[in-house]
């Protein structure tokens, strides 16, 4: 069955498609790279894997309808494969969690030169990565609210416990080099020192205010990254030329800038020099915090732009690219605008995917799951960038969610067709709402039990 799934894939092979490392053998070599045995049976680990994805592709759908997906059906004989929901929950369980992610990696490895072409690079010679922080739910059980945390302000069992999400996406390609799941109230920055891991110097990384603190700019600088952020919210920003500052801790003045002034660039546009605060950030172990250096110069300037369906905003940026004649303020402002891909990378993972609430129960099923869907997110990605290379357009311009139903439902050695294009709307504007209203049911505030004691007490009262 894994043969079958590694086929249907070739539909897009070139020289450099990661999409080979799915196939039987190579799933196997990582088992035995990991160490890890198993009996050779109908749900080995190639099969189980080739399964997994396809449950993702079909939507995230639940155990009892994997054995009519296709791939399934090609296995086994009538209607449907010769495994129970149990079994095939069993063996994704057995299968450890370092198989999934080094699955995930190896896609990610294979896929990542696109990143490195011409056409992917900012200025012709840097790579563009987007960080953001999300969420995602998962079932009531103990042992994940107990990992991960419930929403605050909701009564015991009242409530689906939520993971913190970190992704770290490529902008040009939209490609996912990897996610990190923990805890609720995990804060945006924590995981950073691991996606850092994932990139090269000189790389750009572009992400909200949550990023543009002291602690995270001079961790990218001291790992010859650039960052590219929104000036944090308590941070004051004043352009006036040889302005005066103030200091951290009790001996603040209020309403002063706490970066020292160094040089005026242009209009709105300046050097200043960030000292590191007193206080340790506490996404940072004390050998971190001790290893940055007191102060790191860094570059704040203001633009103002225009918004699509009319109107205008005022961004303040700071970034680690000081140079104004190799990285022009024009320049910086059209890559800053662009972090809103983000969004839009992180809908097609999460609703188009249907990741905003996973199936599994325990911990480690849930990050197995993560990878999964990271992993199918990729090849539809790896589809997406082969699209438009045929069709001579934009990454962009070609729907994901045409790839995504194409690699659900195409057939092994089927060619790939024209996907769906994507209408350019460049002054296009959508609110924030819904539209549907919901069923009005109130929310739960009581734990079911107590609340179904109240629906027979009510019966027999009537």
């Amino acid at each position: 069955m894994a043969a079958s799934i590694a086929g249907a894939a070739a539909r897009i092979k070139r020289a450099d498609d990661p999409l080979g490392v799915l196939g039987r053998g190579a799933v196997g070599r990582v088992c035995e790279e990991l160490g890890h045995d198993w009996r050779e049976r109908e749900l080995d680990p190639a099969t189980t894997v080739a399964l997994f994805v396809q449950q993702v592709l079909h939507g995230n759908c639940p155990c009892s309808e994997v054995r009519h997906l296709p791939a399934a059906r090609r296995a086994g004989a009538g209607s449907g494969a010769d495994f129970t929901a149990s079994a095939y929950c069993q063996a994704r369980s057995r299968l450890p969690l370092a198989a999934y992610q080094a699955l995930l990696t190896r896609v990610c490895d294979a896929a990542l030169p696109a990143t490195r072409q011409a056409e992917h690079l900012w200025l012709g010679r840097h790579r563009v990565f987007h960080v953001d922080g999300s969420s995602f739910s998962m079932p009531d059980t103990p042992e994940l609210r107990q990992a991960f945390g419930v929403p605050s302000g909701t009564a015991e069992g009242c409530a689906f416990p939520v993971a913190h999400l970190l992704v770290l996406f490529s902008a040009s390609t939209g490609l996912l080099l990897d996610a990190w799941a923990g805890p609720l109230r995990t804060g945006d920055a924590a995981q950073t020192p691991e996606a850092h891991l994932h990139l090269s110097p000189g790389d750009v990384v572009i992400g909200d205010d949550a990023f543009g603190t002291y602690a995270h700019l001079a961790s990218l600088s001291a790992a010859g990254l650039h960052g590219l952020f929104p000036t944090h919210h308590v941070r004051i920003v004043d352009f006036t030329p040889g302005r005066p500052h103030t200091t951290d801790g009790k001996d603040a003045v209020a309403g002063l800038p706490r970066s020292r002034w160094v040089r005026s660039l242009g209009v709105d546009d300046q050097l200043v020099e960030y000292f590191k605060p007193k206080q340790r950030s506490r996404w940072m172990t004390q050998a971190q915090w001790d290893a940055l250096p007191a102060s790191i110069v860094v570059r704040e300037l203001r633009r103002t732009a225009a918004m699509p369906g009319g109107g205008r905003v005022t961004l303040t940026m700071a970034t680690t690219l000081t140079d104004p004649a190799a990285y022009p303020a024009a320049a910086l402002l059209e890559l800053r605008l662009r972090r809103w891909d983000v969004e839009t990378n992180l809908g097609h993972l999460k609703t188009t995917m249907k990741m905003d609430v996973l199936r599994c129960k325990t911990e480690a099923g849930v990050r197995k799951e993560l990878a999964v869907f990271c992993l199918v997110y990729n090849l539809v990605r790896v589809t997406v960038l082969e699209a438009a290379r045929r069709q001579e357009v934009a990454v962009s311009r070609v729907s994901f969610a045409d790839a995504l139903r194409w690699l659900r439902h195409a057939r092994p050695g089927e060619p790939m067709p024209e996907l769906m294009p994507v209408p350019h709307r460049p002054g296009r504007a959508e609110p924030r709402c819904r539209k549907r209203r919901p069923k009005q049911f109130p929310v739960m505030k009581k734990p079911r039990r107590v609340l179904r004691e109240m629906l027979k007490n009510r019966v027999k009262n009537a």
